[in-house]
Protein backbone atom coordinates (compact mmCIF):
# COMPACT_ATOMS: atom_id res chain seq x y z
CA UNK A 1 0.00 0.00 0.00
CA UNK A 2 1.20 3.52 -0.75
CA UNK A 3 1.03 6.47 1.61
CA UNK A 4 1.17 10.17 0.82
CA UNK A 5 3.27 12.73 2.62
CA UNK A 6 0.22 13.96 4.53
CA UNK A 7 -0.69 10.41 5.60
CA UNK A 8 2.87 9.74 6.80
CA UNK A 9 2.93 13.09 8.60
CA UNK A 10 -0.26 12.20 10.43
CA UNK A 11 1.10 8.76 11.41
CA UNK A 12 4.31 10.31 12.78
CA UNK A 13 2.45 13.18 14.43
CA UNK A 14 4.44 15.81 12.53
CA UNK A 15 3.45 18.33 9.88
CA UNK A 16 3.51 17.58 6.17
CA UNK A 17 5.98 20.48 5.96
CA UNK A 18 8.32 18.51 8.25
CA UNK A 19 8.17 15.48 5.97
CA UNK A 20 8.84 17.69 2.94
CA UNK A 21 11.77 19.27 4.78
CA UNK A 22 13.20 15.81 5.57
CA UNK A 23 12.79 14.94 1.90
CA UNK A 24 14.57 18.14 0.85
CA UNK A 25 17.41 17.24 3.22
CA UNK A 26 17.81 13.89 1.46
CA UNK A 27 16.46 11.68 4.24
CA UNK A 28 14.24 9.62 1.94
CA UNK A 29 16.49 8.36 -0.87
CA UNK A 30 14.90 4.90 -0.72
CA UNK A 31 11.33 6.14 -1.03
CA UNK A 32 10.00 5.78 -4.55
CA UNK A 33 8.50 8.54 -6.66
CA UNK A 34 5.46 8.16 -8.85
CA UNK A 35 5.04 11.02 -11.33
CA UNK A 36 7.41 13.10 -9.19
CA UNK A 37 5.45 12.50 -5.97
CA UNK A 38 6.87 10.59 -3.02
CA UNK A 39 4.94 7.42 -2.27
CA UNK A 40 5.81 5.77 1.02
CA UNK A 41 5.34 2.03 1.40
CA UNK A 42 5.15 -0.36 4.34
CA UNK A 43 8.82 -1.25 3.83
CA UNK A 44 9.73 2.40 4.59
CA UNK A 45 8.27 2.32 8.11
CA UNK A 46 11.35 1.01 9.95
CA UNK A 47 13.36 3.99 8.64
CA UNK A 48 10.51 6.42 9.29
CA UNK A 49 10.18 5.13 12.86
CA UNK A 50 13.93 5.46 13.48
CA UNK A 51 14.09 8.90 11.85
CA UNK A 52 11.21 10.07 14.04
CA UNK A 53 12.88 8.60 17.13
CA UNK A 54 16.24 10.22 16.42
CA UNK A 55 14.64 13.58 15.73
CA UNK A 56 12.42 13.35 18.84
CA UNK A 57 15.49 12.69 20.96
CA UNK A 58 17.19 15.81 19.66
CA UNK A 59 19.56 14.44 17.03
CA UNK A 60 20.26 17.18 14.48
CA UNK A 61 19.29 16.58 10.85
CA UNK A 62 22.98 16.74 9.91
CA UNK A 63 23.75 13.78 12.21
CA UNK A 64 20.71 11.85 10.95
CA UNK A 65 21.94 12.40 7.39
CA UNK A 66 25.39 11.19 8.44
CA UNK A 67 23.78 8.06 9.90
CA UNK A 68 21.80 7.49 6.69
CA UNK A 69 24.93 7.91 4.57
CA UNK A 70 26.72 5.37 6.76
CA UNK A 71 23.81 2.94 6.29
CA UNK A 72 24.35 3.13 2.55
CA UNK A 73 27.90 1.85 3.08
CA UNK A 74 26.60 -1.41 4.51
CA UNK A 75 28.59 -3.54 6.95
CA UNK A 76 31.72 -1.42 6.53
CA UNK A 77 30.08 1.31 8.64
CA UNK A 78 28.58 -0.76 11.46
CA UNK A 79 30.99 0.59 14.10
CA UNK A 80 30.44 4.20 13.03
CA UNK A 81 26.67 3.73 13.12
CA UNK A 82 26.90 2.13 16.54
CA UNK A 83 28.97 5.08 17.78
CA UNK A 84 26.33 7.55 16.59
CA UNK A 85 23.61 5.54 18.34
CA UNK A 86 25.68 5.27 21.55
CA UNK A 87 26.30 9.01 21.50
CA UNK A 88 22.58 9.68 21.16
CA UNK A 89 21.81 7.16 23.89
CA UNK A 90 24.08 9.06 26.30
CA UNK A 91 22.38 12.35 25.44
CA UNK A 92 18.95 10.81 26.04
CA UNK A 93 20.02 9.27 29.36
CA UNK A 94 21.41 12.63 30.50
CA UNK A 95 18.15 14.33 29.55
CA UNK A 96 16.16 11.65 31.38
CA UNK A 97 18.26 12.28 34.49
CA UNK A 98 17.56 16.00 34.29
CA UNK A 99 13.84 15.35 33.80
CA UNK A 100 13.79 12.95 36.77
CA UNK A 101 15.35 15.63 38.99
CA UNK A 102 12.83 18.17 37.74
CA UNK A 103 10.01 15.73 38.46
CA UNK A 104 11.27 15.30 42.04
CA UNK A 105 11.17 19.07 42.47
CA UNK A 106 7.62 19.23 41.09
CA UNK A 107 6.48 16.32 43.27
CA UNK A 108 7.95 18.02 46.33
CA UNK A 109 6.13 21.28 45.56
CA UNK A 110 2.90 19.36 44.87
CA UNK A 111 3.08 17.63 48.25
CA UNK A 112 4.05 20.92 49.89
CA UNK A 113 1.00 22.76 48.52
CA UNK A 114 -1.42 19.88 49.08
CA UNK A 115 -0.31 19.65 52.72
CA UNK A 116 -0.44 23.43 53.18
CA UNK A 117 -3.95 23.58 51.75
CA UNK A 118 -5.14 20.62 53.84
CA UNK A 119 -3.72 22.18 57.02
CA UNK A 120 -4.87 25.75 56.57
CA UNK A 121 -1.75 27.43 55.21
CA UNK A 122 1.98 27.42 54.70
CA UNK A 123 2.71 27.67 58.38
CA UNK A 124 1.99 23.92 58.54
CA UNK A 125 4.84 23.14 56.17
CA UNK A 126 7.38 25.91 56.76
CA UNK A 127 9.68 23.55 58.66
CA UNK A 128 9.60 20.76 56.08
CA UNK A 129 13.04 19.60 55.16
CA UNK A 130 13.56 20.36 51.51
CA UNK A 131 15.31 17.10 50.71
CA UNK A 132 13.99 17.03 47.15
CA UNK A 133 13.77 20.75 46.60
CA UNK A 134 16.59 22.90 45.33
CA UNK A 135 15.24 25.93 47.16
CA UNK A 136 13.51 26.22 50.50
CA UNK A 137 9.79 26.99 50.31
CA UNK A 138 9.60 29.48 47.42
CA UNK A 139 12.46 31.61 48.74
CA UNK A 140 14.81 33.11 46.19
CA UNK A 141 18.39 32.48 47.24
CA UNK A 142 20.52 35.56 47.79
CA UNK A 143 23.98 35.90 46.28
CA UNK A 144 24.06 32.33 44.97
CA UNK A 145 26.68 31.68 42.30
CA UNK A 146 25.23 30.64 38.97
CA UNK A 147 21.92 32.46 39.44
Amino acid sequence: MGYSISEIAKMLNVSAYTIRYYDKEGLFPMVKRVNGIRVFEDKDFPWLRLLNCLKNTGMPIKKIKEYLDLCKEGDASLKERLNLILEQEEKVKKEIGILKNNLKEIEFKKAYYETAIANGGESAVKDWPSVCATMDNDEIPENKKGW
